[in-house]
């Protein structure tokens, strides 16, 4: 990382005429891509892998939503339902891409509505509470600096559709990472309370941290056949980034992430994640096969 700064630093290693390319593509982004398993993968497994990185980016998307009227101004509201459009995004191609490997054909709407609580696969934080601003900051600071490490390495993939979603989506979470570091900067070396409630913030999300770089066995596997990444390997990087962007927005370097056990990725959650499904599922399951 080069750079005057922290933020210009982390901004020129991503810098693309694309950076901002939310909405777009979403229905031709993959055409032409083969959609053949890759030799010796497993399509269950890939399948499973889709829904743990495209249940991250849908249940974390609609996080977000609910800043949609609720921001503290007008522009950051636009970005962040910006950031929430381009989550889902990423869900859609990798949910459709989950029902063409495991060979149901199920699309991601199927995925999306039609799944219960135990059945999403995404990591605790993206599904914790919303919290105040600056919480928001930190989980989007957090999830997009492990995603963006994730992604960087899965356009290499041997899956040539997780590749093409990767590299598509790369540019996309550089922009979202630098949202919050400008934010996470601002807190942090702003006004005395502006900086406390950002401190307070890393107190909340830390804890849930860990369960990011805990390997599921599906993602191990698949790491083997060079088809997925294996989360230990970007931990350092991630908590590299996080360390440089905390201490220059003023606040104690943090300690290492928390071990933690494999839990959403099994299915296991906690109590905030029905709540917020009832609502994303509420008119797909009122209204079935209902069309505008």
């Amino acid at each position: 990382m080069s750079g005057d700064n922290i933020f210009t630093g982390l901004v020129e290693e991503h810098q693309g005429d694309a950076r901002w390319a939310f909405g777009t593509g979403f229905t031709d982004a993959l055409a032409g891509v083969d959609t053949t398993l890759p030799a010796g993968v497993d399509g269950a497994d890939l399948a499973l892998y889709c829904q743990m990185l495209g249940d991250d980016a849908l249940v974390q998307a609609q996080r977000l939503i609910h800043w949609v009227t609720d921001a503290p101004e007008l522009e950051e509201e636009v970005a962040l339902a910006n950031i929430a459009l381009d989550l889902l995004g990423q869900a859609r191609l990798l949910l459709a891409r989950a029902g063409q490997a495991d060979g149901t054909g199920r699309d991601e709407d199927a995925f999306a509505y039609r799944r219960a609580p135990h059945e999403f696969r995404n990591v605790h934080l993206a599904e914790a509470p919303r919290g105040d601003f600056a919480r928001a900051v930190v989980t989007l600071l957090v999830l997009s600096s492990h995603r963006l490490a994730l992604f960087t390495r899965l356009a290499d993939s041997a899956d040539p559709v997780v590749a093409a979603i990767a590299a598509k989506g790369v540019n996309e979470l550089a922009y979202h990472r630098e949202y919050a570091v400008s934010w996470a900067l601002r807190l942090g070396d702003g006004t005395d309370y502006s900086h406390e409630r950002l401190a307070e913030a890393v107190a909340d999300v830390w804890p849930l941290t860990g369960e990011l770089f805990a390997a599921h066995p599906v993602e191990t596997r698949l790491a083997g056949l060079n088809a997925a990444v294996d989360p230990v390997t970007v931990r350092d990087e991630v908590h590299a980034v996080l360390t440089s962007v905390l201490t220059e927005a003023t606040l104690p370097a943090p300690g290492p992430f928390p071990e933690a056990a494999v839990a959403g990725r099994e299915g296991r959650h906690t109590a905030e994640l029905a709540p917020l499904l009832d609502e994303l599922q509420k008119v797909a399951r009122e209204h079935p096969e209902a069309t505008w």
